[in-house]
């Protein structure tokens, strides 16, 4: 199980650096060419959401590489779900059923692997 957790976080880190990494460098209007159509969100938020998602991204593997506070991937998972949380109802909201469910499988992965890190497998 402890492989499993940290392929699970790996492919989290890689699709939250992806992302938080493209809302950080691209324009707003880049983003919506991208598929990205965030429109009422103001640039401000969609650069603070895309620093929140490197973060979470830097946060799933990072402290456990290094050996120091592991506990941090553990909170990291919990961020992330909640992130992704507000990432469905957001497209909930605008009715993009297909566009919340990248985000609701990204959700259920933070979960287990924060279910994971938290218990019987915590570092």
């Amino acid at each position: 199980m402890n492989v499993v957790l940290w392929i699970l976080a790996g492919v989290l880190a890689v699709a939250m650096l992806g992302a938080g990494g493209l809302k950080l460098v691209t324009p707003k209007d880049g983003l919506a060419d991208k598929g990205m159509e965030l429109g009422e969100l103001p640039a401000a938020a969609i650069k603070g959401i895309g620093a929140l998602e490197v973060l979470g991204g830097i946060g799933l593997v990072v402290p456990a590489l290094v050996n120091v506070a592991p506990v941090l991937v553990a909170w990291a998972a919990v961020g992330v779900a909640i992130m992704m949380a507000g990432a469905v109802v957001f497209h909930l909201r605008r009715k993009e059923i297909q566009g919340s469910l990248p985000a609701v499988a990204l959700m259920i992965m933070a979960v287990v692997v924060a279910w994971g890190r938290f218990g019987a497998w915590a570092f």
